[in-house]
């Protein structure tokens, strides 16, 4: 069996720190895996309003969950912006989380990474989005956690990580998603 994997990265900046990150993570997976980036920055802000008549839905939000609909698990690379999670990617879960009853993220496995060029690799943003993932039923993997500290000094000119150790947790962190998602699925 082949499993879909998204990632969403919650930098909506073009050659962001948290989009490195997770074009490297998607590199790591083995052949069992299929990776699929899902971008957020078009989905419109969400207002119940918009999902009481079907005709005033977005297009995007829609595109959104059908799209994460097809996915078997959610990787979320984040940075942290102000001690908090960015609005883009809390959007993208109230989005998803919706109409009641009918939320994306339902008994989905998931990990979080949270990159920062600071000192505590943006600890309140993923705090923030497992607090949220814990309310939407989400099957966070807990260990290991990844809080990528000075994430500038991590990653090489040409993009890949430049720091040997740093590779190696990367795929453990990976291989442990990988089990987690294996054990969720039977």
């Amino acid at each position: 069996m082949k499993y879909k994997i998204a990632i969403i990265v919650g930098s909506l900046r073009k050659n962001s720190y948290s989009g490195q990150i997770a074009g490297y993570l998607s590199q790591v997976f083995s052949d069992s895996f299929e990776i699929v980036r899902i971008p957020i920055g078009d989905l419109a802000l969400y207002n119940p309003d918009l999902d009481e008549e079907p005709s005033l839905t977005p297009e995007s939000w829609q595109i959104f969950r059908d799209t994460m609909r097809t996915c078997d698990a959610v990787l979320f690379v984040t940075p942290e912006y102000n001690r908090a999670l960015p609005a883009a990617l809390k959007n993208a879960l109230d989005v998803g989380s919706r109409p009641y009853g009918s939320s994306i993220w339902d008994n989905k496995p998931g990990c979080c990474v949270s990159v920062s060029p600071g000192m505590i690799g943006g600890f309140s943003a993923q705090h923030q989005l497992r607090q949220s993932l814990v309310t939407l039923n989400v099957r966070v993997m807990q260990q290991p956690e990844a809080y990528l500290s000075q994430v500038h000094k991590l990653l090489a000119e040409d993009g890949p990580i430049s720091r040997p150790d740093t590779r190696a947790f990367l795929q453990e962190l990976v291989d442990s998603f990988e089990k987690w998602i294996v054990l969720l699925s039977r």
